[in-house]
């Protein structure tokens, strides 16, 4: 089976041809990694200035002198370990509505196949086809005021919580996965003896922890960065997460504190990526392709 590239193979496989792939594909990773990478070390060093240099123009690379203060006024005097705290406690409550309830729905439309359950994913799925700004009004009203037992929400974490599971992306995520189980493990559980939730607990999950965990990256990093609706829902300022304190916080502080604040703040999850980055490609993947 033959191979069609932009490079023949006998050009590759002549030294000059080698060596210019090489020259290119190596330039065209350094310069999409610098076009990453660069924002990330500009907004480190920039912390590390001191204010009149952060507003010199032209700007300089390096720090003629490296001021590690910016880090101690930001933790101090934005009132940090709170509203990382605050952030914590939603993004982990998001994080378990959505993947016990989202989990649950995606093997029952897979795996119990219910009646009308094409209609329902057809329906779920709809709702990826609506702008989120447009759901913004509507949701606030609803946890203003819950219907039928009229109950606010409002500076309370279930604001957080429970719109986070209504994600349609994650469950057709799962969904997918597990239509692609292998049947022959499911009925040999079943033969012995296994009802629905022990083969959902005890086979499904297990095997589930790839998608599981993109699942869990997703639904962490989609809390943490939010901002639009904690600003709407917290107007308690001692309840607001990370993202939302940066702004309201960041009047009458110095540059220098601000953006050391948000090398602060953008630690926790440049640190998940790290950790968990081959459990996104693998959980994407797993999610796409047969296997």
């Amino acid at each position: 089976m033959s191979t069609r590239t932009l490079i023949s193979l006998a050009v590759l496989a002549r030294p000059r041809g080698k060596a210019a792939y090489w020259t290119v594909f190596t330039g065209v990773v350094l310069l999409f990694a610098l076009a990453f990478l660069f924002p990330v070390y500009w907004m480190a060093t920039g912390a590390m200035k001191s204010p009149d240099e952060v507003a010199q123009t032209p700007p300089t690379l390096l720090p003629k002198r490296w001021h590690l203060d910016g880090f101690t006024d930001a933790w101090d005097l934005m009132q940090l370990p709170q509203h990382l705290w605050n952030t914590v406690v939603q993004a982990a409550g998001a994080w378990a509505f959505q993947l016990v309830f989202c989990t649950a729905a995606a093997y029952a439309l897979s795996k119990l196949r219910p009646a009308f359950g094409k209609v329902v994913l057809g329906g779920i799925l709809a709702t990826l086809m609506v702008p989120a700004q447009a759901l913004v009004v509507p949701k606030y009203l609803t946890v203003a005021d819950l219907p039928l037992i009229h109950t606010s929400l409002l500076n309370d974490p279930l604001a957080i919580w429970l719109p986070a599971v209504a994600n349609a992306f994650n469950l057709y995520l799962l969904k997918r996965f597990f239509d692609q189980l292998p049947r022959d493990v499911l009925e040999a559980a079943e033969i012995d003896g296994a009802g629905r939730l022990r083969i959902l607990w005890s086979v499904v999950l297990p095997m589930s922890r790839p998608v599981l965990g993109v699942v869990s990256i997703f639904a962490l990093v989609a809390v943490w960065q939010d901002f639009l609706w904690p600003l709407m829902v917290f107007s308690d300022t001692g309840k607001q997460p990370i993202s939302v304190a940066l702004v309201q916080l960041s009047q009458n502080i110095q540059l220098t504190v601000l953006v050391a604040a948000m090398v602060i703040a953008s630690i926790p999850m440049v640190a998940l990526f790290l950790v968990f980055q081959r459990h996104i490609i693998a959980g994407i993947s797993a999610g796409s392709t047969k296997g």
